[in-house]
């Protein structure tokens, strides 16, 4: 039976542009705001309660750097996910899905500060190869656990288990998935809590809220559909796993959650989608916002925040409402630009407030709403932490020094990638970086090279690999964008400082917004956001830095499905001559030849993206 490979097509997403979308500043004012009602400093007596959030333990607070010092507990956190074909009904309509532990999303994996964890991952599905990355995950020295398949390690082969081990250094909200092609969009994710101090206090975690876009169809069949006639509109928008069906069929549901009244919460937000970005609000309640991906930053307040692919915001809010409605929209639209759905309603679950009878909410949205498909502009690490710019102006005047990404597509080509192709004259999507469409070997992924001490890869353009061999330097990223379709971009492997991105334009009819000289002077080097995705406008430019302080092969990629799948990835490999002396590869031979076996072994259809 061929392999429903879950293959993408690297469409633009959301052609249906807005004919106006709001102009950000190219440079946001950074003002640090003292942090609301929190405990700082050392942790002696620490309770980590409703008042004292901002301690932990030990010599370890909200005030400890965690990019340079994390605690070691000693502890290890065991979990096993098993993955299986399963038929589920998340807003009512039967699809067959890709789940974990036979549930959608999949288990809560949930840790401290300074915990290991040893996760098992066994692939119980019918016809498909598998890999787990868990997002945001530093990997320091661990990069073979990073889990991409033909970068970091073979793919997990039917009837096969792989044990991911690696420490927990960073502390907030996150999720995993798939990294085998889009198999992450039929069910193969879950999210995590790491958990650690705040920036400000509260007095209940409501834990991890996902929002997704939804699709009846695999996505396996939406990818290639979209790789040859435009890019795809999802069914439905789903909020924890669940939603109500448009169409009036029956078993749906909306997800509720429940309040005490002036209680203050912690709501983790994540975007888990394959395509859509939103912009999300709670009626009648104002967000504090305290952390950004894995990154604490100074709390501000919004009615309504913004979240890419990827994107995690941890947001506090107070359940104070005087209007006793008893019962308040939770909305999440999708932004113009940020991809389609036919869930256009806004209205997406209920939060209720104990004492209430739960029904069909009457509040009202808040009238703040600025539609966007860029980044939130005031997220201020609450850890001080300056780029150089004097780096960063002699690598930028020095020429070949600094290091500019070109994206150009989506180019219509006969599919490169497709064994035994039956009608040469089908032309798909393909996007380019630097006129290159990443396209890794599955049987070969670039760490197996390290382990092998073999170079032959570096002349293997469709790996699209960028060395960077000198430590503890800074790495600058001007990433171009030669298209009217804003991306999310993701960095495996680091924390990258985000110094600036062009300003928000109507993507049509208007040219590209080069990167200049004469930009350097609107970039923040002083304390710039911090995260592990970032949006790069459409027709437009994003400088990101990093240290080259983690040894390893990482993906850096948009996250939108359909266009990692189609070629829109880079690979670093970061100090190559300490990979193999400061992780274990010995094991990477066996897994490899475990899958090597399965994918020859008549299975498996041809690998025709890719394979991310």
């Amino acid at each position: 039976m061929a392999v429903k490979a879950f293959l993408s097509s690297c469409l633009v997403f959301g052609l249906g542009l807005a004919s106006v979308i709001p102009t950000r500043p190219t440079k946001p004012t950074y003002v640090p705001r003292s942090s609301l009602n929190v405990t700082k400093g050392t942790s002696s007596g620490c309770t980590h309660g409703p008042t004292s959030r901002g301690c932990w333990n030990g010599d370890f607070s909200i005030d400890t750097d965690a990019e340079s010092k994390w605690p070691n507990t000693g502890k290890t956190v065991k979990y096993a996910l098993e993955i299986t074909n399963q038929t589920l009904y998340p807003d009512g309509v039967a699809k067959d899905m890709l789940v974990i532990n036979g549930q959608y999303p999949g288990p809560v994996l949930t840790a401290d500060w300074g915990d290991f964890l040893e996760i098992t991952v066994k692939n119980s599905m019918e016809h498909n190869g598998t890999s787990m990355h868990w997002h945001g995950i530093t990997q320091q020295n661990s990069c073979n656990n990073d889990g991409v398949n033909g970068v970091t390690e073979c793919p997990i082969p039917p009837g096969a288990t792989r044990t991911y081990k690696f420490q927990a250094t960073q502390f907030g909200s996150s999720w995993y998935h798939s990294h085998f092609t889009y198999q992450y969009g039929d069910g193969i994710v879950g999210t995590m809590i790491i958990n650690g101090p705040s920036t400000a206090d509260y007095d209940i975690d409501l834990g991890t809220y996902p929002i997704t876009d939804y699709y009846y169809q695999s996505t396996w069949d939406v990818g290639h559909a979209a790789e040859l006639s435009g890019p795809p509109e999802a069914n439905n928008l789903l909020v924890n796993g669940t939603q109500i069906n448009l169409n009036g069929n029956g078993g749906h549901y909306y997800n509720t959650t429940g309040l005490v009244k002036g209680k203050t919460y912690l709501l983790r937000l994540i975007n888990t989608a394959v395509d859509n970005g939103y912009m999300v609000s709670l009626d009648s309640h104002t967000f504090t916002v305290i952390q950004a991906d894995f990154v604490p930053i100074e709390p501000y307040e919004a009615d309504w925040v913004f979240l890419a692919i990827g994107q995690r915001l941890d947001v506090l809010f107070t359940a104070d409402d005087d209007d006793d409605l008893g019962n308040y929209w939770f909305r999440a639209i999708v932004q113009d630009g940020c991809g389609k759905n036919a869930n256009t309603q806004s209205t997406v679950s209920i939060f209720n407030y104990a004492g209430n009878d739960l029904a069909l909410p009457t509040s009202q949205a808040s009238d703040d709403y600025t539609p966007r498909c860029y980044d939130e502009d005031e997220l201020v690490p609450y850890i001080y932490k300056p780029v150089s710019e004097d780096d960063f102006r002699a690598a930028y005047g020095h020429n070949g020094s600094h290091n500019t990404l070109n994206v150009s597509g989506p180019s219509q080509v006969l599919n490169p990638l497709r064994d035994n192709q039956a009608d040469t004259s089908t032309k798909v999507f393909r996007w380019q970086i630097n006129g290159e469409s990443i396209n890794v070997d599955w049987e070969r992924p670039t760490l197996k090279y390290i382990s092998e001490t073999n170079d032959t890869f570096k002349a293997i353009k469709e790996l699209n690999l960028y060395e960077l061999p000198d430590a503890n330097v800074w790495a600058f990223w001007v990433i171009q964008n030669a298209f009217p379709v804003a991306h999310p971009i993701h960095l495996h492997g680091h924390d990258f400082y985000q110094l600036g991105a062009s300003p928000n334009t109507v993507p049509t009819p208007v040219a590209p917004i080069v990167f200049t000289e004469d930009n350097i002077d609107n970039l923040n080097f002083a304390n710039p956001t911090r995260r592990d995705v970032a949006m790069l406008p459409a027709n437009g430019w994003l400088v990101l830095a990093f240290r080259t302080d983690n040894p390893g092969a990482w993906l850096m990629h948009c996250h939108i499905a359909w266009h990692v799948s189609e070629g829109l990835g880079v690979q670093f490999l970061e100090r190559a001559s300490e990979i193999d002396t400061s992780m274990s590869l010995a094991d990477m031979q066996g897994n490899c030849d475990a899958w090597s076996s399965w994918y020859h072994g008549g299975q498996s259809g041809p690998k025709d993206d890719s394979g991310l």
